[in-house]
């Protein structure tokens, strides 16, 4: 198992790595696998790319990030500005279904509601708000309509994860209850616990996922 110093070095290395980062304006603590961010940058795509590249290092059981967005002087726009980019970016998805989402701005916090089928148009919505600037957070609020038994979810997902390559299957346990998706059990690192999640996701008539796996080293 890395020490504090040698994980907190690794997620450092690994922000200077990400193009989409400036590591300059991150300090970095790690405690007993719990790394913390904090400081000010200019974006909130920023924020999350800096969170994922800090999920991707070997050793990093949690992350709490507490890197404040602030913007520019340059970068200033009304949240009716920023509402209106929502709405343009939602309708240019072909993914997403933007006329059953409903985009609220204030204070420069965009929160997104609304109902759809999928996960992955869920998570498209999500993805094309992220990088509008002037923007300083995003809630996302859209649900999943559920449309398929527990059963048949339990077995797609169980199939799914034993079809992926970067999951031990047997370690990982799934249960269903009215489209929501529990998992348990234990992984090697971040990375296979997400592709679990993605996985579940994955499954028609899945509205919630509670991912309780634990990382192990």
């Amino acid at each position: 198992m890395k020490t504090d110093l040698e994980l907190k070095k690794d997620v450092e290395d690994e922000l200077n790595w990400e193009p989409t980062v400036n590591a300059a304006h991150i300090g970095v603590a790690a405690n007993n696998g719990v790394v913390t961010l904090t400081g000010h940058i200019p974006s909130y795509a920023e924020r999350w790319e800096a969170e994922g590249a800090t999920k991707r290092v070997f050793g990093v059981a949690a992350v709490a990030n507490e890197l404040e967005v602030k913007l520019p002087g340059s970068s200033e726009r009304s949240d009716e500005d920023i509402a209106a980019a929502c709405v343009a970016a939602l309708k240019a998805n072909y993914v997403v279904p933007d006329e059953k989402i409903k985009v609220v701005v204030r204070g420069k916090r965009v929160t997104l509601e609304g109902m759809v089928d999928w996960q992955h148009q869920r998570k498209a919505a999500m993805r094309a708000v992220r990088d509008i600037l002037g923007v300083l957070s995003v809630t996302n609020d859209i649900t999943v309509k559920p449309h398929a038994s527990p059963n048949d979810v339990k077995q797609k997902i169980e199939q799914a994860l034993r079809r992926s390559a970067e999951i031990d299957a047997r370690r990982i346990s799934v249960e269903t209850h009215d489209g929501k998706v529990t998992l348990r059990g234990t992984v090697r690192a971040w990375t296979e616990k997400e592709e679990a999640e993605h996985a579940a996701w994955a499954a028609p008539g899945v509205t919630t996922v509670e991912n309780q796996i634990n990382i192990t080293y």
